[in-house]
């Protein structure tokens, strides 16, 4: 009989050796684990604060996009898309004199040569301030910043901010406008959209104006030149299209650069062609005539009025540049513009049909635009009979020269007043609401009126050969304290073409020009304004898809026969 086999039994200190590297092995797990843990929340927190700095940390001062992509501000375009305003990066220079640590003496003479804008003094006094932080300049130019960041000193800061940046320096300043030095828009379109172009939610999406580049730089150009030639002391124009309303090109000048509008003369920041209010002179005979034919007081443009020399009305003398001193036609009325003549049919109209005419016109109101410089007209207080005439012929009434634009338009588009716009009309924004002023067929009927001024009449320098323009010449005396200056003048030119099918109104006015060699001695609007009409739509024509053709005209034989050829 075998005997059992004996049990293996460890040994009471190897099996307690065991247990122990057991032991070991378990914390090393749990603590691996825990620094894994760590690691894995370490890792978390960066990626969030690095997400948080993106969303909504604050970098050189500003606040930044999560895509980097949205820019500070919106841009504004033209029709075409072309920039006229945009955002870019620029650099602010701070102080911080806690934290300066070289000279002060030194420091501030070296400030005083790189930024002279303040002296030696006023930089030693800033360095040795309490205060903690003082702004040296903003939007500082690049050579201006290399020199401070040369100079090695820790107590001056360089850091990004936004800046505004109009690429196209001074065109079509008055209508873009400019910002401050935070950002924020303070005259202009700018101002205007200054909540929609600074939302972060819409300004992705810039601000699409009517303004076409081209037609604008060829008005400023042209207009620019006849203000420097006759010493004019400023100037005004616009281009519209009649039918929707869209303000192609508006300038006025002195020109102003809104890069550095703070460093431009209160006369270059003040926006003449909607904020200025002027007596505008003969182009409003137009209008005179064109309420007579609607309202039936003129039958025909052959209608006959008696035309002295003068006219005497409650002891005022009403007088021509060019008197007939005979019986003369409506016709003959536009074509010489008489004031005679045209004080007699406003008078035949009377106040009433005057008044409810120009308000239809938007003559007695408020400019309706996309700009907070809107001027208010001014009209007669009584609205004498003496004021009914002379109204009739541009004077006891201050307009705006786009005022003076969109009645032309709605004197030659069919009749119908629309405000103008300076935005690019499409479905986002389709033109405004029209309301009738005056029949189709009145309006037709001012074609070929318009056309006799510029063929035969005092708008002869107007005409751009092939492109049919039809317009009125206008001359005012300035309006001083208590009466009017004889030596200081406004000279304007209102038209059409092509007048035979209007498509684009135009209105220019110099504001004091001179006498000259080139104007024969004369300040008229005829010698002055009008060849710049001339020269301007020779250029924009083309621009515009207008062709000149040299047979087609407006239908002149409604008006001929009522005229007397010059001997």
């Amino acid at each position: 009989m075998n005997a059992p086999s004996p049990a293996l039994v460890a040994r009471p200190d190897r099996l307690r050796l065991v247990g122990q590297r057991r032991q070991v092995l378990a914390v090393m797990h749990q603590r691996l684990m825990i620094g894994m843990l760590v690691y894995a929340g370490i890792i978390g927190l960066v990626v969030v604060r690095i997400l948080w700095l993106a969303a909504f940390g604050d970098h050189a001062g500003r606040q930044q996009s999560v895509t980097q992509l949205i820019p500070a501000r919106g841009d504004i375009v033209d029709r075409e898309g072309q920039a006229l305003a945009r955002s870019i990066d620029a650099w602010s220079i701070a102080l911080h004199p806690g934290k300066v640590i070289g000279n002060k003496l030194d420091l501030a003479r070296a400030l005083a040569r790189i930024m002279p804008e303040r002296d030696e003094a006023t930089y030693y006094a800033m360095l040795r301030s309490n205060k903690t932080f003082f702004y040296l300049r903003r939007r500082a130019a690049p050579d201006v910043v290399e020199a401070i960041n040369a100079l090695g000193e820790p107590g001056i800061g360089l850091d990004r901010e936004p800046d505004r940046l109009y690429p196209q320096t001074s065109l079509a300043a008055h209508v873009l406008g400019y910002t401050d030095v935070d950002g924020h828009g303070v005259a202009g379109i700018e101002k205007s959209f200054d909540a929609q172009l600074s939302d972060l939610g819409r300004r992705h999406e810039p601000v699409t104006l009517s303004i076409s580049s081209r037609v604008q730089q060829a008005l400023e150009h042209e207009l620019l030149d006849a203000m420097n030639r006759f010493h004019a002391i400023g100037a005004a124009g616009v281009i519209m299209d009649i039918h929707s309303g869209e303000v192609l090109a508006m300038t006025s000048l002195p020109q102003l650069n809104p890069n550095i509008a703070g460093q431009g003369s209160p006369e270059a920041r003040f926006n003449r062609a909607t904020l200025g209010v002027y007596e505008l002179g003969s182009t409003f005979k137009a209008f005179t005539v064109a309420m007579g034919l609607d309202s039936g007081v003129i039958k025909s443009v052959g209608q006959m009025y008696p035309c002295p020399g003068e006219l005497h009305v409650s002891g005022r003398s009403i007088g021509d540049t060019h008197p007939f001193n005979r019986p003369c036609s409506v016709a003959e009325i536009m074509q010489e513009s008489s004031n005679v003549g045209t004080a007699q049919i406003a008078d035949q109209l009377g106040a009433a049909r005057q008044k409810a005419f120009l308000k239809k016109l938007g003559f007695l109101d408020r400019l309706e635009i996309e700009l907070p410089e809107r001027g208010r007209t001014l009209s007669p207080r009584d609205w004498s009979r003496t004021d009914v005439m002379t109204v009739g012929f541009g004077h006891s009434i201050a307009v705006t020269p786009l005022h003076l634009a969109t009645g032309y338009a709605a004197l030659m588009n069919g009749g119908l007043y629309r405000p103008a716009t300076l935005l690019k009309v499409d479905r986002n924004h389709p033109p405004g609401k029209a309301r009738r002023v005056f029949s189709e067929q009145t309006s037709y009927k001012m074609r070929s009126l318009l056309r006799l001024v510029v063929t035969k009449g005092t708008g002869s320098k107007a005409d751009a050969p092939g492109y049919r323009v039809g317009g009125k010449t206008g001359t005012a005396d300035k309006a001083t304290g208590g009466g009017y200056s004889h030596s200081r003048v406004v000279t304007n030119f209102a038209g059409v073409f092509p007048v035979d099918e209007p498509r684009y109104v135009m209105v220019v006015m110099l504001d004091e020009p001179q006498a000259t060699a080139e104007s024969m001695g004369f300040r008229y609007a005829g010698w002055n304004v009008a060849p710049v009409v001339s020269k301007t739509i020779s250029r924009i024509a083309p621009m515009l898809g207008v062709r000149p053709d040299k047979k087609r005209d407006a239908n002149m034989a409604e008006v001929l026969p009522y005229i007397r050829e010059k001997e």
